[in-house]
């Protein structure tokens, strides 16, 4: 008697976790499916009145492609893994007198990859002035869990061999460290990752190899976009 009761309740017990695992599978797919309930999210972060349909690819490159549509004016310059997804550095070829660069985050799914933002800028070259950095403001998504907020950019003056931002985050001074990555002969782009407690406004700063800070910009707004010469305060 004993033997069939501890039976019959092994068995419940993996009834059991066997239906919570087929409603976690269930509400994965809701979730993540094109039209689910995270593109609903997405939808109304972007502003949208209608549910926008993000496509699942199986790569971060895949997914991205199904979602902008192929561009192959657009070249990958680099891929960053990050916790729980990816970020894809594109560049547009053929454009030697604008400095551009486009951002793409896609997130790791159960069922493959998704869209989940991007952005990017093309800056034309100055008459008056050579600039130095550009750079490019993410803010974080309400709701919707990003890598965000980042700033991102070119390094367009080999002078600068390190890149900062300070802010505020919890009223407390911080600085974060820009990556710095090599994508090609004299072509280096930057990005930082800052957490979701930074306050604007932002100091973005370029140093010398010695050190010495030889330009310098606040970021007033979380979306800006711009460019910065040496010996700019």
């Amino acid at each position: 008697m004993r033997k069939m009761r501890s039976k019959r309740i092994i068995q419940i017990t993996a009834i059991v976790i066997l239906l919570l695992l087929i409603s976690c599978i269930v509400f994965v797919y809701v979730n993540d499916r094109p039209g689910g309930l995270a593109d609903r999210r997405m939808s109304k972060a972007m502003g949208m009145s209608e549910t926008i349909h993000i496509p699942i690819g199986n790569t971060a490159e895949e997914a991205i492609q199904k979602f902008r549509s192929k561009d192959d004016s657009l070249q990958i310059i680099h891929q960053e893994p990050i916790d729980g997804g990816m970020i894809l550095f594109k560049q547009k070829v053929g454009q030697k007198s604008n400095s551009n660069l486009q951002m793409e985050y896609a997130r790791k799914i159960i069922f493959g990859w998704k869209w989940a933002w991007g952005g990017g800028y093309s800056i034309g070259e100055s008459s008056q002035f050579t600039s130095a950095l550009d750079y490019m403001s993410i803010p974080e998504l309400s709701h919707i869990s990003t890598p965000f907020p980042m700033l991102f950019g070119h390094i367009l003056d080999p002078a600068i061999q390190r890149v900062t931002v300070e802010f505020k985050a919890n009223e407390k001074p911080v600085a974060a460290e820009a990556k710095l990555v090599e994508v090609g002969p004299e072509s280096i782009i930057w990005f930082v990752f800052l957490p979701s407690s930074a306050t604007i406004p932002y100091e973005l700063k370029g140093f010398n190899d010695k050190g010495e800070l030889i330009t310098h910009k606040q970021i007033d707004d979380p979306n800006d976009i711009g460019s910065m010469v040496l010996g700019e305060r």
